[in-house]
């Protein structure tokens, strides 16, 4: 791993790329204290190349973050900082740390695992958070279908074993109930922690389309049953995409969370439990976001060799910036609801009442 000095150079920034292609230096760590008493030119020009590199660029700070340096911090793809009170959502760039050596090394170590999926997914976070949604939507699934042809993720389908063969489930897995103007959907396959799979994301879509071309439906509650909300996509479906176009394709125009944020002022999202993956990249889209105090959030698709395609790119990114969604994304760790309500990621904290007390209350 480098470090980036004052006396940096420009071939500090390069990506080295190994024979096969793998980046070899896919981090660099800034340290902004030494960049403090430069001239603002001199951090402007420094900025602009950070920005412009395809390398991971990690500032650090030791304490407060000097003024000077706004443009470093803007440019760089996430900056870790030792502070007492963890920094909230006014501070977006800002991931606080108690110790910053350990906090360096999570991130070193997850990259280093996955240094293709890791640098797509940089520069990926950088187009997602200026574009619109369709077009942000549309560089996802661009980046994720090509690495589902890469080495990393290969190399997790080898690790995961064969994939089980699901009994289909009887009856749908998306259930609906209507009660005057407001529709609950609710995800319901227990059995499978609600996992996105191609049958539970096309229910999901017609759900959606329903309360798109119905006008009197003026909200939409999007839940869970059982104990978890959704444990993210359906892992025994991994890797079964013959023709990488056509999942590009599919993950665009076969996508709820696309409709979902066409309608996100008119729908709330309940989560509570496992809210893996494609769980929080969907439910990050509802105008709003509703956990119970049980709930863990996370997004581990860098680790298999991806990048988030379910929309997390463009929801999450959106609710608590580019910078935050890199750590959870890069690192995979997970993220409790104390922590997700202070960076913008969820609305409120609130117990889920069941759907069972609320039909009976009717």
């Amino acid at each position: 791993m480098d470090e980036a000095t004052t006396s940096w150079a420009p071939e500090i920034l390069e990506l080295g790329l190994a024979a096969d292609g793998s980046p070899d230096n896919p981090v660099v760590v800034v340290p902004l204290d030494q960049w403090e008493k430069e001239t603002e030119q001199r951090i402007e020009r420094f900025a602009g190349a950070v920005a412009a590199s395809l390398r991971l660029t990690i500032g650090v700070a030791r304490g407060p973050i000097p003024a000077a340096v706004a443009p470093l911090v803007r440019a760089s793809t996430l900056t870790l900082v030792e502070m007492d009170e963890p920094p909230g959502v006014e501070m977006p760039e800002v991931v606080g740390c108690t110790d910053i050596a350990v906090a360096v090394d999570r991130l070193a170590a997850a990259i280093g695992h996955s240094p293709r999926a890791s640098a797509a997914l940089g520069r990926l976070l950088r187009q997602t958070a200026v574009l619109d949604t369709a077009s942000g939507l549309s560089a996802e699934a661009a980046v994720y279908s090509m690495l589902l042809g890469g080495v990393e993720f290969r190399r997790w389908l080898a690790d995961r074993g064969p994939s089980r063969t699901a009994p289909s489930p009887e009856g749908d897995v998306v259930r609906l109930q209507r009660s005057g103007d407001q529709l609950t959907v609710t995800l319901d396959n227990v059995a499978r922690r609600n996992a996105l799979s191609f049958r539970l994301r096309e229910e999901l879509l017609e759900a959606v389309r329903l309360a798109e071309f119905d006008p009197s439906i003026e909200h939409v509650s999007l839940r869970g049953a059982g104990p978890v909300f959704c444990s993210g996509g359906d892992l025994d479906e991994f890797g079964t995409a013959s023709d990488l176009i056509a999942a590009y394709l599919i993950r665009q125009e076969r996508a709820p969370w696309r409709i979902i944020d066409r309608l996100r002022d008119r729908v709330s999202a309940h989560v509570h439990g496992a809210c893996i993956g494609a769980g929080i990249e969907m439910a990050a889209f509802a105008g709003r976001l509703v956990a119970a105090p049980d709930t863990v959030f996370r997004l581990p698709e860098v680790g298999m060799g991806l990048v988030p395609g379910a929309g997390g790119t463009v929801g999450v990114t959106r609710r608590i910036g580019r910078w935050r969604a890199a750590w959870m994304m890069l690192t995979g760790e997970s993220l409790d609801t104390e922590t997700a309500l202070r960076w913008n990621l969820i609305d409120a904290v609130a117990p889920i009442p069941s759907l069972e007390a609320e039909t009976r209350a009717e």
